[in-house]
């Protein structure tokens, strides 16, 4: 059996399930965890509670080697360059 069982849609007011540890999960605590798992993740740029928009660019072989080590030069992602590249342009 692995680690992970799907247990399907259960009420667990109603039904008893427990941790390893003894402790019973009830479904307030399974709601909050479920928020929790949900929140993980990349925090929004905008700084607020909601997801950043995000694009998918291809690059030549080149370009793509100059933002690295451009990125590698600054001491950021790359990500944080292109962005501070649009910016500027846009």
């Amino acid at each position: 059996m692995g680690k992970y069982v799907d247990a399907g849609d259960l009420d667990l007011d109603s039904e008893v399930v427990r941790r390893k540890d003894g402790s019973r999960i009830t479904e307030e605590q399974a709601a909050e965890q479920g928020k929790r798992i949900a929140r993980r993740g990349r925090p929004s740029l905008t700084g607020k509670a909601e997801t950043s928009p995000q694009i998918g660019v291809r690059l030549s072989s080149d370009l793509n080697e100059r933002l690295k080590a451009r990125a590698a030069r600054e001491g950021k992602k790359p990500s944080e360059v292109v962005r501070e590249a649009l910016e500027h342009y846009v």
